[in-house]
């Protein structure tokens, strides 16, 4: 792809977490993130299996090609897990974005209860540039904390994320500019793209998950 082409990257990559210790998390991603063991609901995915080292080097080497491709004060907007949290806010920067804060999908009270343990009902939003963000970008003030529940009608992804969390989130691209999705999944951020007017590109190496993304699209 041509340097400076692309308005926004809003993805969600594989966390490879899911666990406290290395062997939790090199199991198969239907058996860390299904309450049903396995899931016999979701297929599978690849790249979920890093350790902290090799997770770190992974994220830099494709953000750093996605820094090459974004326009100069592109947004660049990253989902990420609590323990995946300080690594991916170490990636963005390796790469060249400049980090510029942290939104919050909140889940709502529905997800993961534990007794005598905070509730795990959040997932982050790790956020920057590509360099200077000029605040005239015909963009408004955008909420901090978006609160959506995982509704099972709109799950196709083991780790899928709603539409309605998308829509939110790809607000911070500029109108009509170019959304990029390197791990588009099932689709949702294309989804949410194309019913907001933002063209965009979407790569997605799962056969299974590219058909189910395809589908979605052209349904709308």
């Amino acid at each position: 792809m041509p340097a400076s082409s692309v308005d926004a990257l809003i993805t969600d990559p594989p966390y490879a977490s899911g666990g406290p210790t290395a062997a939790v998390r090199q199991q198969a991603p239907a058996v860390k993130y299904s309450s049903k063991k396995p899931s016999t609901l979701h297929h599978d995915f690849s790249g979920d299996h890093h350790d902290q080292r090799s997770h770190l080097r992974w994220l830099v080497l494709w953000l750093s090609e996605c820094c090459r491709i974004l326009k100069p004060g592109a947004a660049v907007c990253l989902f990420s897990d609590w323990r995946q949290l300080p690594l991916t806010t170490d990636a963005l920067q390796m790469a060249g974005f400049t980090w510029r804060g942290i939104a919050v999908w909140d889940k709502t009270e529905s997800v993961r209860p534990q007794l005598g343990r905070f509730r795990s009902q959040c997932e982050y939003i790790v956020w920057g540039s590509q360099g200077d963000m000029p605040l005239k970008r015909d963009v408004g003030v955008l909420p901090g904390v978006v609160r959506q529940v995982i509704k099972p009608a709109d799950k196709f992804h083991l780790t899928g994320k709603p539409v309605a969390v998308m829509r939110h989130i790809n607000q911070i691209c500029r109108p009509g500019g170019l959304i990029l999705d390197p791990f588009a999944g099932s689709g949702s951020t294309l989804v949410a793209a194309q019913m907001d007017n933002y063209p965009w590109i979407g790569c997605e190496l799962s056969a299974h998950y590219h058909q189910i993304a395809l589908e979605r699209v052209q349904a709308l």
